[in-house]
């Protein structure tokens, strides 16, 4: 299944016009070596290996930072295939949409030398005509996957309004208001954040001044929606948000999430729990967390009024 990614070329996407005159897309973190063989091994293996090269470099960094930094190596070296769609802003406001075409090489002496070769589509997407949403996505981190975003990216590529993005067909429940609603529900909680009970102890994952905890991407295990950190540091949190009613399946997601930060991303002493947030749960999910936990259960409302000016 085609994929769709959205990549930052450098810092403050300053590389973006070197990247679209060669061809391709590209990430550093300092690690300047040939990842070939590491990438065809266990992910485990590479995390192992590269979190420590990471944090040696980085002495001020912490396991988050550098679980970030790795699961962005892995995504780029393994997780794109050919035929995935890129989505990166070009350093003037605007957009560039590509096709990954290679497979990963290492390119010794240049900027942004751990690369993959893509196709660039030769239109740029103005800032104006590209969905809010779309802007949005994946923001934070270096590497994104947004396939969540596929029919907005194809919507734009056709030039196509934006207002024609059929959102009912991705909808849970056929209602388009719901949906749309539902759709931001990440956007809207990681903007309120202190204003809700999450707020008060934790605080959603930064590096740089950034929020780099929304959409935190593992590599290998997928992206966690939110990963938060408690004030005292203690704790780490795992968000998992859905649209609508959540199933019991959440939980193997949520569980599989945890147990990867578990392993790749606690520091002595911490721990790791996990919340999922929904418009509703039903017995299924009732009694599959009620044996876990350091798993709790939330529902969003959602409210809508008019104000007189």
């Amino acid at each position: 299944m085609k994929r769709y990614f959205r990549v930052m070329l450098g810092k403050g996407s300053n590389l973006a016009a070197e990247c679209v005159a060669g061809n391709f897309i590209g990430v550093e973190y300092d690690i300047d070596q040939d990842l070939t063989n590491w990438l065809a091994g266990e992910w485990r293996d590479f995390n192992k290996e590269f979190i420590r090269i990471y944090l040696d470099k980085h002495p001020g960094k912490s396991r988050i930072s550098a679980g970030l930094a790795c699961g962005a190596l892995w995504t780029l070296g393994k997780g794109m295939q050919t035929g995935d769609i890129i989505f990166s802003p070009d350093g003037q406001g605007n957009y560039r949409v590509g096709t990954v075409t290679g497979d990963y090489r290492y390119a010794a002496g240049e900027n942004l030398f751990h690369r993959r070769a893509v196709e660039w589509l030769p239109k740029v997407f103005e800032h104006a005509a590209t969905p809010q949403s779309l802007q949005r996505a994946g923001s934070a981190g270096t590497i994104s996957d947004i396939t969540s975003y596929a029919q907005e990216i194809e919507t734009l590529i056709a030039g196509e309004p934006a207002a024609t993005v059929n959102a009912v067909a991705d909808s849970e429940d056929g209602d388009p208001a719901v949906f749309s609603l539902e759709k931001h529900l990440e956007d809207f909680l990681v903007a309120n954040w202190e204003n809700t009970e999450l707020g008060k102890d934790f605080a959603i994952f930064e590096e740089d001044g950034k929020k780099k905890g929304q959409q935190f991407n593992t590599g290998s295990m997928g992206q966690i929606d939110i990963l938060a950190v408690s004030k005292d540091n203690k704790r780490l949190l795992v968000i998992e948000l859905k649209r609508g009613r959540a199933s019991d399946v959440v939980v193997g997601q949520i569980l599989r999430y945890m147990g990867y930060v578990k392993e790749e991303l606690l520091d002595s002493g911490q721990e790791v729990e996990g919340m999922i947030i929904a418009l509703e749960d039903d017995k299924k999910l009732r009694l599959a967390i009620s044996i876990v936990p350091s798993i709790t259960f939330f529902r969003y409302e959602l409210n809508f009024k008019l104000v007189k000016g």
